[in-house]
Formats: structure tokens, C-alpha cells, sequence
């Protein structure tokens, strides 16, 4: 590890600190009390103060969690482990069939100007599109909350996927291509052999634009379908009125997406490396 790396993640650490020191100190309960207002009277009988928790009760509350985190007491309360486990699968599934065919189109829009002119009119229609504006229609069609929701990870993971994938195509330098048809080798194998290893790292980080999207996106879609997952976590616990598991759950999404990231950061890296 180099000194600047050392040094960084010390700099991360103060700032850390720093910044959860004054969270706890403006969220200190005040000394005196007021009479509740009906909205507050309305919401349970807390105050504002009393809802906005300091980061020592979610530290708390996170502890409390992870020590168990695949309990199962009912469909309304489940542990975090599992209801990001739903979500991971979701955009995993999602994630997936995106890439089945957003890759090999990709790779034929990027190779045939043809069909690059062909297929851009529809990208460029459907592209802008919001994916949780497919979720009424996913929903009728599909009939099944779980599909419907793997159905808008598809969608908002397909896009960036495709058109890297068509620009590192494209892009690859002519003379390889050229080198392959002296030898001639077919369509296939050039695509193969020498275009995808030199689109890869393009195509990699498509893929990382679309984990990151299809990361956010759940959490909402989860919101509207219910039922598991961590987006449902979020909202159950803020109609229970516990703000500590609403920051905890949102501190855990976080957490789940740089991993994600992560792993397909390393994955660009050791391709990158290896050429």
C-alpha cells in the first residue's frame, strides 16, 4: 500500500469523524421541553428533535441488525440480510438478461453501420424512457410484482450497456479488423477473437453505469410493488415512524452499491491489466 493510499484513507477516517461528531452534537435532545403541536401530537406524540436520530442510536441499531441479519419473524418483519438479499437478486436477474442482449446488439450495432441506422431511432425513443414508468404496464401485463420489478432492472440496465458496447466496437482500430480478414476469418470469430478483447474494457464500464443504475432504481420499485426488499425496508419503517432504520437501511444501500461497483471496477482492472 503507498503512502498517498495510507495517507487517504486517513484523511477518509478524520472526515468521518469529523462529521459524526457534528451530527451528534446538533442532534442532542434539548434540555427543555415544548408542548407537542397537533401535527406532532398527529404523528405519534414525537417531537421533530425526538425523530431525527444522532448517529450513536443508528451505530446502536446497526449493531442490533447486523448480529442477526436472516431473521424471519413474519412477512412485515424481516432482517436487513434478507431483504437486501431480495433486492440483490432482483438486480442480479435484472442485470443479466440486460446483458444477454445488450452486448451481442451492441456488438451488431457497433459492426454494421446497417443497423446502427436502423436500430437508433428506436434507442433514441425508448431510451429516455423512465423505468419506473414501466412498472404500471409491467404490472398489468406481467401480473407478478417480483417479475415486474426484475422487468424495470432489465430495462434501465439494458441502455448503457448497449451503447458502450456499441462505441468500444466500433471504435476498435481498423487495422485488427483488417489483420482478421487477411486471415480470413469469419464474422464470428473476428467478433471473437479480436474485437471483444479490445472492446472489453468499454463494455466493462457499461456494465458499471448499468449496476449503478439498476442499484438505484430498485430501491424505488420496491417502493411501489411492496413485499420484500430493502426499497419496501425503507418505506415500512418510515411509516413506522423509526428514522434510525430508515438512515441504517439507507447507510446499507450505499454500502451494497460500492461494492457492487466495486467488483466490476476490479473486473475492468484485471482485463485492462491483462491486455
Amino acid at each position: 500500500m503507498t503512502g498517498l493510499r495510507v495517507k487517504s484513507i486517513l484523511l477518509s477516517i478524520v472526515i468521518l469523524v469529523v462529521l459524526l461528531g457534528i451530527w451528534e452534537w446538533t442532534n442532542q435532545a434539548p434540555t427543555d421541553t415544548k408542548p407537542l403541536t397537533e401535527y406532532e401530537l398527529l404523528m405519534g406524540g414525537a417531537s421533530q428533535e425526538a425523530r431525527v436520530p444522532p448517529p450513536s442510536e443508528v451505530i446502536k441499531l446497526g449493531y442490533e441488525e447486523l448480529s442477526d441479519p436472516f431473521y424471519d419473524a413474519g412477512p412485515n418483519d424481516k432482517g436487513i440480510g434478507i431483504q437486501l438479499g431480495y433486492s440483490i437478486y432482483r438486480v442480479l436477474v435484472g442485470f443479466f438478461f440486460a446483458a444477454l442482449i445488450a452486448i451481442p446488439v451492441g456488438f451488431l450495432i457497433g459492426m454494421s453501420p446497417l443497423m446502427y441506422n436502423a436500430l437508433n431511432p428506436f434507442i433514441q425513443v425508448l431510451r429516455p424512457i423512465s423505468p419506473l414508468a414501466w412498472m404500471p404496464l409491467a404490472l398489468f401485463v406481467i401480473k407478478d410484482s417480483e417479475i415486474s420489478a426484475i422487468f424495470v432492472i432489465f430495462i434501465c440496465s439494458i441502455w448503457p450497456m448497449l451503447l458502450n458496447t456499441a462505441f468500444g466496437v466500433a471504435n476498435v482500430r481498423k487495422d485488427w479488423v483488417n489483420v482478421a480478414k487477411t486471415h480470413e476469418l469469419s464474422p464470428l470469430k473476428t467478433a471473437w477473437l479480436v474485437i471483444l478483447p479490445a472492446a472489453a474494457p468499454t463494455i466493462l464500464t457499461g456494465m458499471r453505469i448499468s449496476i449503478g443504475i439498476a442499484w438505484l432504481v430498485i430501491v424505488a420499485a420496491e417502493m411501489l410493488v411492496g413485499g420484500t426488499g430493502i426499497g419496501y425496508y425503507v418505506w415500512n419503517e418510515w411509516n413506522n415512524l423509526d428514522l434510525s432504520s430508515v438512515i441504517f437501511s439507507i447507510l446499507m444501500i450505499g454500502v451494497v452499491g460500492m461494492v457492487l461497483d466495486m467488483i466490476l471496477a476490479y473486473a475492468g482492472r484485471w482485463i485492462s491489466y491483462r491486455e
